[in-house]
């Protein structure tokens, strides 16, 4: 394929940058195909892009016709990027970097000649200098001048007034309580990552039991899991669901910040069937249904979740789902609308999220067939430990039963593992309800689902609310003890408060009523 592109005459490029262009006209600076490399398969793929005078950089798999809308593969920015020219792993390639979210990104093209790369380097060097010096006259810095002790006294008695706001803890002027790591007694560690620990803690003014998940500000920041962090907070207090977790309180100290939230023991999913290997297709029924009633609402509330997997499903002492981990959950998705970030672990990845295509709600329904596939198979429908070869697997093979199951199960886990985000089972406009519908479900009756009247198949062996038998002992028998602050992070703590200002919280009440989740039914 030839990559033959076209633009505005490569002359007239710096005068994107003398003049003060509008960026809302959207003016098309050039177009034409680009070779853009993959980003988890490190393949090739000819894409059609168009450059706008706003920034954007839009990529689609055939040439868009002006008469026809066209749903872009690729939708990048190229505001405050950085561009360079680079002959590996190919000749006339080039790379843009910059920043998506926290998280520095880079995107690799190539073209055929050195006179292409010239032309798409300078036509995106000049919109992004262009974008960076309207950014520049809208945000004027100030010069110093006479006034300097007055504007260094302000900022000093700015700062001190945000160390006071930044206390421990928090409360509000509406009468609630003053909430602190010092309202609750710690138990024992249920779990611990990179970025702190999950411990189980007795709340002392109630005695009831928590668990509270501490995370260490500085590490938030390193490793760019500010957004991530900050949509878990914002998710968890807008939700209300029987089978989602709920959030009590949410806080931050000088170093920390703490999600306080409703406490289960029955378990992870991956802990019963790792045990079991199997369940049955009743079992695997109910859990399945729970597990839809939650992401309907989910996404009947615009937020797509993301992190379908075994190891994010625990179940309450009754043996009722309960999903955790809100932190890759994206906001404001709908049918129609899409997000293009690359997260979630790689066995339970939707197609279209590793062709670097934009994706929406349908990577959910596409998570459901692989845990829904496992619990009823025993093994993943795809697994590999080179995760190149799957990918592979997951964008090109078919689904394979090792094991019999019911023809509505086959058809039920064909449809939901369907290639096509459009085809797939949920993927249309009726969303959860097209699953609901299904035959595998003719026995559900979804109300009584959603009011817990429908008795769970297994019940965890639980002795008391503090009996921790289904979590890893190697947790469990650590200190509950915090690490004390390094003294020169307490110094950094006022800068970070920005990333975090939106943080505390305090529920109502602790658990609400289920009559919101009914919104999800046919």
């Amino acid at each position: 394929m030839s990559l033959a592109s076209t633009s505005i005459d490569s002359g007239q490029l710096p005068d994107l940058v003398s003049h003060n262009i509008d960026v809302n006209s959207r003016q098309i600076i050039k177009e034409g195909w680009l070779f853009k490399r993959g980003e988890h398969i490190k393949n090739w793929r000819s894409r059609y892009f168009i450059l706008r005078s706003d920034g954007s950089l839009v990529g689609y798999k055939n040439r868009p016709d002006a008469q026809i809308p066209t749903e872009p593969s690729n939708n990048f920015t190229v505001a405050r990027c950085q561009i360079m020219s680079v002959d590996r792993p190919r000749p006339y390639t080039f790379i843009i970097r910059g920043l998506q979210w926290t998280t520095v990104i880079e995107r690799m093209f190539y073209v055929e000649t050195e006179h292409e790369r010239t032309q798409w380097v300078e036509a995106i060097r000049s919109v992004a200098n262009c974008l960076s010096e309207i950014d520049q006259q809208e945000e004027p810095v100030a010069e110093l001048n006479d006034n300097d002790d007055v504007e260094m006294a302000s900022i000093a008695e700015e700062e001190e007034l945000d160390e006071k706001l930044s206390h421990q803890g928090t409360s509000t002027g509406s009468g609630k309580k003053k909430i602190t790591l010092e309202n609750f007694e710690f138990l024992k560690v249920l779990g611990r990552g990179s970025y702190g620990k999950v411990i189980l803690c007795r709340e002392k003014s109630t005695a009831k039991l928590y668990a509270i998940k501490i995370l260490k500000k500085e590490v938030i920041i390193q490793k760019s899991e500010v957004e991530h962090t900050m949509a878990e907070n914002r998710v968890l207090r807008k939700t209300n669901h029987p089978f989602l977790i709920s959030l009590r309180y949410s806080f931050r100290t000088n170093e920390r910040l703490c999600f306080v939230m409703q406490y289960v023991n029955g378990g992870e999913l991956y802990f019963h069937l790792r045990n079991e290997k199997i369940f049955s297709e009743d079992r695997t029924r109910f859990y399945g249904a729970e597990i839809i009633s939650a992401l309907g609402y989910l996404h009947s509330h615009n937020i797509v979740y993301r992190d379908v997997k075994l190891e994010n499903l625990l179940l309450d002492k009754d043996g009722h789902i309960k999903i955790a981990d809100f932190g890759l959950c994206k906001e404001d998705i709908t049918y129609d609308r899409t997000t293009n970030t690359f997260c979630g672990t790689p066995e339970y990845l939707a197609p279209e999220m590793l062709e670097d295509n934009d994706y929406g709600l349908a990577v959910d329904w596409w998570g459901t067939g692989v845990v829904m596939y496992e619990m009823m198979c025993g093994q993943l429908p795809f697994d590999n430990r080179d995760h190149d070869i799957l990918f592979k697997q997951i964008m090109m093979d078919d689904v394979k039963f090792r094991r019999p199951v019911s023809s509505e199960a086959k058809s039920l886990l064909t449809g939901l593992l369907e290639k096509s985000p459009q085809k797939r089972l949920g993927g249309g406009p009726d969303d959860v309800r097209e699953i609901m519908v299904h035959p595998f479900f003719a026995s559900i009756n979804w109300y009584d689902l959603v009011n817990k009247k429908i008795i769970p198949p297994f019940k965890p062996q639980v002795t008391s609310d503090t009996d921790t038998r289904y979590f890893d002992s190697e947790f469990t028998g650590e200190s509950v003890e915090l690490t004390p602050p390094d003294p020169a992070v307490q110094l950094q703590s006022i800068q970070e408060e920005p990333h975090f200002s939106q943080f505390s919280y305090q529920a109502i009440a602790s658990f609400m009523s289920n009559n919101s989740a009914l919104v999800s039914l046919p």
